[in-house]
């Protein structure tokens, strides 16, 4: 059975969402993209607090976040769904206009799978894009491992 995927987008700029979209329809992923425009909107929805949507328990999930948005930043994000049992194997690619070296480090100290320098460079998100397919094809094997386990202890 084929596990439902969708790509959170955590981005406060239009053009650079719309271009993000563009791209992984240009890759070929057909999944359901969300699109955020703040920080605090994407915590409510993926730790199914507040009023507006909430993710759903059975799916899987990519997250896209720029790191300067409005309200809570994108490394915050990071920080709190990395920090979540529940959510921190979900992959986590960060987008900026900045190619800070600390930025970029406490990023990959944070546990994101790639960083993105934005205006996007095409080549590069491609190949991020493929680091998560890796990354989710890991969890879901991680997750049949754990499955196995349970099953063989009844």
């Amino acid at each position: 059975m084929k596990k439902e995927f969708s790509i959170v987008v955590a981005e406060d700029d239009l053009g650079h969402y719309t271009l993000i979209q563009k791209n992984l329809f240009r890759m070929g992923f057909r999944s359901r993209i969300l699109h955020f425009s703040d920080g605090q909107q994407v915590l409510d929805y993926l730790f199914l607090r507040g009023d507006g949507p909430h993710r759903e328990i059975d799916k899987s999930y990519l997250l896209l976040l720029d790191i300067r948005m409005p309200k809570v930043d994108g490394i915050e994000v990071l920080r709190q769904v990395k920090a979540d049992p529940e959510l921190r194997t979900i992959p986590v690619i960060m987008l900026t206009t900045s190619d800070d070296e600390n930025s970029i480090q406490q990023c990959r100290e944070l546990g994101c799978v790639d960083y993105v320098v934005k205006p996007l460079d095409i080549p590069n998100f491609i190949q991020a894009i493929h680091k998560v397919g890796l990354s989710l094809l890991l969890s879901v094997v991680e997750m049949a491992d754990i499955s196995q386990t349970s099953e063989e202890k009844d």
